[in-house]
């Protein structure tokens, strides 16, 4: 079985997007890659993208998740989720006809990339204990976090935490790991 797995490969536009999990860094990590498929159908399709699309999902330990916290955030130390989208949410740059500009364009006929969502799996596990609940929920969760900052998401406000919360949870409950 490999651990690098493209858990849908169609690209048509009605199929569910493309969702790559890498676990090659945590060999111990367990994941029901059809489960994550389906939550983050019901994230982008809830978010109204309709288009072939593709999302990057690697979990890693504190040690390198703490140096990408460093270096993309200027943060020290680890933390439980990163995400990085490969389009930014809004670009503030428009072109003649009032549309945003591409930074990055997909070739003919394949999915757009969303961005990469990075999870510390030892931080997802202890979070999970902590929580009450088991390992797969919190793991679930995270990426669901990570998926919706890669989709414009913040928490910096009440209303936008709410909203998050809000949207997390709807789709956690439509793949069977609603909160208990």
């Amino acid at each position: 079985m490999r651990s690098l797995t493209d858990v849908v490969c169609s690209s048509d536009r009605a199929s569910p997007p493309r969702v790559r999990v890498d676990t090659r860094r945590v060999p111990a990590a367990r994941l029901d890659r059809k489960v994550l498929r389906r939550l983050c159908t019901a994230l982008v399709r809830g978010e109204g993208v309709e288009e072939p699309c593709a999302l990057n999902v690697t979990l890693v330990g504190d040690a390198e998740i703490a140096r990408l916290n460093a270096r993309h955030r200027g943060i020290d130390g680890p933390t439980d989720v990163l995400s990085f989208p490969l389009h930014p949410p809004s670009t503030g740059t428009e072109r003649d006809g009032g549309s945003p500009i591409q930074v990055f364009v997909s070739p003919p006929g394949c999915p757009r990339e969303l961005g990469d969502v990075v999870v510390s799996y030892p931080r997802a596990v202890a979070q999970a204990k902590e929580y009450g609940h088991a390992p797969e929920r919190e793991i679930a969760y995270l990426i669901s976090h990570g998926l919706l900052h890669i989709l414009g998401h913040d928490h910096e406000t009440d209303d936008g935490r709410a909203l998050m919360r809000e949207r997390e949870e709807a789709a956690l409950a439509q793949v069977g790991l609603a909160r208990t």
